[in-house]
């Protein structure tokens, strides 16, 4: 195969390169009209998140003037950096980062690419909905098509979007109670979601857990058909799957979270911020448990991070989303090197 700079095959990436730019002109043009700031955070945190399934890029911070070295990560998110920012005044932020991810190659992952963050401080998850469907909207006419399109599917920006929950989803597609499957919304019933995934054909295996046995139903079953005709927003998670979100006052079983979907390929992830540093302390700690588990290593908490939280993260809300899969699908791209200028060699 010619190597990506050969001209011929740059040629064949041109033309999504171009559009490209014209969206990444929208997205400004879109975050500058409603009075954010754009901001640029460091690549190199001490943390590069707790996720535990995320692997992260290692590296070593030498000072010179002392001669010590400390370890370095290249961030998964700028999240904890933003908040940050947003504890030290600033309302309303937006970013397009460089974020890295070990372990992540297929038609739509890349060990580097392309988040777009943004936080707004006195907002809600909804209120970030209202700005994904502007968002699209505006991306959409910048690239001058009638729709997302991506392997066979499309959707259509400008039309209603769906709003599902997560439990809604599986009533739907799978007739499973999830929320029964926890009666404990913290520690959700393994045998219960086996038992139920079993009666749809979707067997167990040795040592899953509830997690694992949701993400198998989930991608199998329903994700193919969310985001089919217009954007999906899917909300409501479980309380167990919060991840860095608030849970719901109306219904303490789910968190203030969704996700986005196009055409059947998550586009984005968004949370009501949780900002009780001790809740928080708690999460990583579970999480770097859970990490070490499964993969026999774990991250340092973000201690400067949680400190941020204790002087005051106000109430807000935030979202990341994949902008070259945002490009992918305004351009019809089936694979996310499509839309880079270079990849990863």
């Amino acid at each position: 195969m010619q190597p990506w700079w050969h001209p011929d095959r740059f040629a064949a990436r041109r033309a999504r390169l171009v559009q490209r730019g014209r969206i990444l002109d929208a997205v400004r043009g879109f975050f500058a009209e409603r009075d954010f700031a754009e901001v640029e955070t460091p690549v190199l945190q001490a943390s590069p998140g707790l996720e535990p399934h995320l692997k992260a890029f290692r590296t070593e911070l030498h000072d010179p003037r002392s001669g010590a070295a400390v370890p370095r990560y290249l961030h998964t998110s700028p999240e904890f950096a933003m908040k940050k920012l947003l504890v030290a005044g600033l309302p309303r932020i937006w970013q397009l980062a460089h974020v890295f991810r070990d372990g992540e190659r297929s038609a739509t992952h890349h060990p580097e690419f392309a988040m777009l963050e943004w936080y707004r401080a006195g907002a809600s998850w909804q209120d970030l909905v209202a700005d994904c469907e502007a968002l699209l909207r505006a991306c959409q006419a910048a690239a001058e098509t009638d729709a997302l399109h991506w392997r066979g599917h499309s959707a259509d920006a400008r039309r209603p979007w769906q709003r599902l929950t997560v439990a809604d989803a599986f009533g739907h597609y799978c007739a499973i109670d999830l929320l029964a499957t926890a009666p404990d919304p913290l520690c959700p019933d393994t045998a219960a979601l086996a038992a139920a995934a079993s009666g749809i054909g979707i067997a167990a295996h040795p040592g899953d857990d509830w997690e694992t046995l949701f993400f198998r139903i989930f991608l199998d079953r329903i994700e193919p058909h969310l985001g089919q005709g217009a954007p999906t927003i899917l909300g409501d998670y479980p309380a167990s799957m919060a991840a860095l979100s608030r849970r719901n006052p109306d219904d303490p079983r789910t968190a203030e979270r969704f996700e986005l979907y196009v055409c059947g390929l998550e586009l984005a992830n968004a949370f009501g911020e949780l900002t009780d540093p001790t809740e928080q302390r708690a999460r990583f700690l579970a999480d770097r448990a859970k990490k070490q588990a499964l993969y026999g290593e774990a991250y340092p908490i973000d201690e400067d991070f949680l400190a941020a939280l204790a002087h005051g993260l106000p109430d807000c809300a935030g979202i990341a989303l994949g902008f070259d899969r945002l490009v992918m699908l305004l351009t019809g791209a089936d694979d996310i090197e499509d839309v880079l200028w270079a990849p990863v060699t």
